[in-house]
């Protein structure tokens, strides 16, 4: 399991996901921030400081939220 992040991140990319990851694993895509599925380490600090609510275990997903999966993960397969 990881995290991911949605694209209600989107225009907002407040950092605070950035500051609390003890492992670095988030970083930013352009228009939204994204979360390294092979570094995550399931700590779900993200989740707690998101102040959209766009970060949520890769397994907890819902529907409209499903694309949001590839996106992360594709970003760092390119």
């Amino acid at each position: 399991m990881s995290y991911v992040i949605t694209s209600r991140c989107a225009g907002v990319k407040d950092q605070a996901c950035m500051d609390v990851c003890p492992c670095e694993c988030i970083f930013d895509a352009g228009d939204q921030f994204v979360i390294n599925p092979d570094d995550c380490i399931d700590c779900g600090a993200c989740v707690a400081v998101c102040p959209v609510e766009a970060i949520y275990a890769d397994t907890d997903l819902p529907d409209q939220d499903l694309p949001s999966l590839a996106y992360n993960r594709d970003f760092f397969r390119l």
